[in-house]
């Protein structure tokens, strides 16, 4: 009954939203220069504050990298997403990352897909910098580059 005065959070149309919380970076001073200097396409990066990743827009999930580092997501309106979590976690082979999701799920903006332990990746020291890039995108992307965000209420991309 009292749900109905629960505040919704109301994604805006071409938004993406922040995959975990954080501070943002501007992808070119992320320490992989596959990132920073934009061979998979634009994007933004943030240095979690949790260990939670979440799906940054209404959509379905097209890959799940068998080491649990990264994922990919279409939106509705056919703009892809690749989300990486980490610097060289590949190496990792899925230790320390557990998945929610599976290839092909329908999810919503803050849907769980992954967590990771952090305190097994900063023993391990590995950079857990994680980067949302939007490869082959033909849109003109407008970014947030700094500043704390929230995971699944903060737009850090919209796009036209």
């Amino acid at each position: 009954m009292f749900g109905i005065f629960k505040k919704k959070n109301i994604i805006p149309e071409h938004a993406i939203v922040a995959v975990t919380d954080g501070n943002l970076i501007p992808l070119e001073k992320v320490a992989d220069p596959v990132f920073s200097q934009k061979m998979l396409g634009d994007g933004i990066a943030i240095i979690p504050k949790n260990e939670v990743i979440v799906a940054p827009c209404n959509g379905k999930i097209t890959m799940i990298y068998p080491t649990l580092h990264a994922f990919g997501i279409i939106n509705d309106e056919g703009v892809e997403i690749l989300i990486h979590i980490g610097i060289n976690t590949v190496n990792l082979n899925g230790r320390g990352f557990k998945r929610y999701v599976e290839i092909n799920d329908e999810v919503k903006a803050g849907d769980k897909v992954i967590s990771f332990y952090a305190e097994y990746l900063i023993e391990e020291e590995y950079d857990f910098t994680t980067i949302v890039i939007f490869p082959n995108c033909q849109k003109e992307l407008s970014k947030k580059t700094d500043g704390y965000v929230r995971k699944g209420k903060d737009v850090v991309v919209s796009y036209k």
